[in-house]
Formats: structure tokens, sequence, C-alpha cells
């Protein structure tokens, strides 16, 4: 799975729009995107950086990422008022400040894959999905997991120290989030050894993946990492961690993902390929489809709260992550947000 994180712009106001869509027109120029394909990422830019500047005072940020070498993914994070009924600010000919109303609909028009959340008092997030060439969607859902990541280095740096892999057998999802040890190129490194060393067996026990991930990654800086393994089969995931990668496993209880129904997923003291525990074991829960994980790396408040957000879960997993990235970031450090969840 080639892993690619997220760049960052950010549009504190209205002097920084043109210099952003600009720089995300060489971005797609560079992935191999046509004249025309370029063409229908400005207008998605333009869309989301207008609707930036119409309601919001504090500007907003915009997140971009290649998908696998086949396409683009732009996600617009904004604290404004929110809004209602995003259902009906779609409709063209809609605006609640007085223009033509195009801009959500255009947005949904030129993308492939298109997603939003939005709520009064709690700002909007738009998700925005291109492919090159002719895209059809798949009739039929190719996954039994929907697996999404928000991956964003620490401000200023190019190189990204956090790290996840991905692999899916039948009914089984095989997961990793990472954290090598501080920040920068040898961070990467050391998470993109121990994602590799994953991927060459990630079908063993979790515990016994991270201390075959110890044994592979001693010449780097290190990293801290959680695995888990979630089995529609056996109806269970079972998890082992190392070091400061934390999460939560969710029960939805009617509109809301409630901690009440929550649990936390803990780690043991340590960083693989340097000093580990003598004995760490996997822990075993109940899974179904009802149910929703969240890992992430130090670069998220270690106490952050999904609960107020209205039938959040609903959404894109991708949404979800970024909600969790746009409102408890430290800012301070790599952001890794991983959400999976199964499918019926």
């Amino acid at each position: 799975m080639d892993v690619k994180h997220h760049q960052s712009f950010l549009l504190p106001d209205r002097t920084y729009a043109n210099i952003v869509k600009r720089d995300i027109t060489r971005i797609a120029e560079s992935y191999g995107f046509s004249p025309a394909e370029v063409g229908r990422v400005n207008i998605v830019v333009s869309e989301m950086v207008s609707n930036l500047q119409k309601h919001t005072t504090q500007g907003g940020e915009i997140l971009i990422k290649q998908l696998d070498k086949t396409g683009i993914e732009i996600i617009c994070l904004d604290n404004g008022p929110g809004m209602a009924d995003a259902i009906r600010t779609m409709e063209d000919g809609y605006s609640s400040v007085g223009t033509a109303g195009e801009g959500l609909g255009a947005i949904k028009r030129q993308s492939h894959e298109f997603d939003i959340f939005s709520q009064l008092g709690a700002g909007t997030i738009l998700l925005s999905r291109m492919f090159k060439g002719h895209y059809k969607p798949s009739p039929m859902p190719k996954s039994r997991y929907e697996v999404a990541a928000v991956m964003v280095p620490k401000p200023g740096e190019f190189a990204c120290g956090d790290n996840y892999a991905m692999l899916e057998r039948g009914n089984d999802c095989y997961l990793i989030a990472l954290d090598g040890l501080g920040h920068g190129p040898n961070a990467q490194e050391a998470s993109t050894e121990a994602a590799n060393a994953f991927l060459s067996q990630p079908s063993q026990d979790p515990a016994a993946v991270l201390r075959h991930i110890h044994g592979s990654i001693r010449r780097t800086r290190g990293s801290v990492g959680t695995v888990a393994h979630i089995s529609l089969g056996k109806k269970q995931i079972s998890f082992c961690g190392v070091g400061n990668i934390a999460g939560k496993i969710f029960s939805v209880e009617g509109p809301y993902l409630t901690n009440a129904l929550s649990r936390n997923i803990m780690a043991y003291n340590g960083i693989l390929g340097h000093n580990v525990p003598s004995s760490f074991s996997t822990q075993i829960d109940t899974w179904n489809n009802s149910k929703l994980l969240v890992l992430h790396s130090d670069g998220l408040k270690s106490r952050w709260d999904i609960s107020k957000y209205t039938n959040l879960h609903r959404r894109d997993a991708s949404i979800i992550a970024a909600l969790l990235y746009r409102d408890f970031c430290r800012q301070t450090d790599d952001t890794l947000v991983l959400v999976a969840r199964s499918k019926a």
C-alpha cells in the first residue's frame, strides 16, 4: 500500500487564496492529471476557497494527497458557523449569503466521490476525490472494510514520521498505526521500515507482529506502533500496541458515537527497535458492523471527544479522521488519525 501523507494549505485570510490555488494546480499536474482534469481540480479548489472566504472569519485549511497514483483527495476544513441543512445547500440557486448559490453543487458535480459534514456551531468539512482517465464506480463494493487516514507532517516539515498500513484478506482486515521517534526524514525512515515489516507478515497475532517489527527496525531510530486485526468471521477485534499510539473502539448509539460505549486502546511502554517489555500480549474485544475503530499518534491531543457531532458515523471515514484532526490536533508534531470500520 503506497501511503502518502496530506499536504496542508492554511488560508488564514483571502490574501492566500491565489497562492493556494496555484500550488494545488501544480500538484495536480505533477500527479499526471490532463489539462481538462486539472481544470476540474481548479473548479473544486476555487469553490472551496470561495466558501471559506464567504462563511468564515477565521479562514480554514485544505488538505490534499495523491490516491495510489490514480487520483487526488481534497479535504476542506473550517470552524465557521456550520449549516443546519447541508443537503439543501448543495442545490443550485440556494445561498445563505445572497450569492448565486452554486458552490457546493459545483464541487459535487466535479467530484467522482463527494461527502460533507456540517453542523450548527461545529463548522463544515468537505471531501472531494477525483480520478484520472475514464472513472467508473464499481457496481459492487470490492472491500468489506472502509479504512481512511488523515496524516499531516509537523508544521514546517516535508517528511512525515507517522505512518500506517492496511491489508485486507477476505473477511479479515490487518492494520498498523505508527509514529517514528521524533520527526523529519529519520522518523519517516523508521516508520516506513516498520510498515514494511508489518506487511511482510500481518496475519500473525498482533503481539507477535510487534515482536517481528521490533527485530526488523533495530538499525533505525525506532518507532511506536499499534497493530489491530478485525475479523468478521470471528466477530472480534484483536490488538496490541507498544508506545503512545492511542485510540478507541466506538459503538454507535442512535445518531452519536458515545464515550459511554467506547473502549480505550491501551499500549505497553517501550519503543520498537530499541526496548520493549519482556512480555506483552494481545487483547480481544467483540466486533460488528456498528463498531468504529480510531487510532492516532500523539500529534492528536490525548483528550478528545466526538460525542457532540450528530450522525458523524454516517459520513465517509476520511471526514471522521479530518474532523478529529481539525478539532484536536496539537500542531507541534506529525499527526496521524486512522479510522476503520466494516461494511455489511
